[in-house]
């Protein structure tokens, strides 16, 4: 699974995209609401992890997850 972090312009937000490994998109949420989508995808229990992950992951980089 792939994970990437867009920069949004003027009134689109900063959003995060998540891929599986053929890079075919299985979610996308604003960056400052990630709780709901994590949860719903089924990675309640990674929350801690991939929060903090994504507030540092730098905009543009695509990062791969297990």
């Amino acid at each position: 699974m792939h994970i990437l972090k867009i920069k949004g312009k003027a009134k689109i937000p900063d959003y995060i995209q998540i891929r599986d490994d053929d890079f075919t998109l299985k979610a996308y949420f604003r960056v400052d609401r990630p709780d709901k989508s994590l949860e719903k995808m089924g990675y309640g229990n990674r929350m801690e992890e991939l929060l903090k992950l994504i507030q540092e992951m730098p905009f543009g980089k695509v990062i791969k997850i297990d």
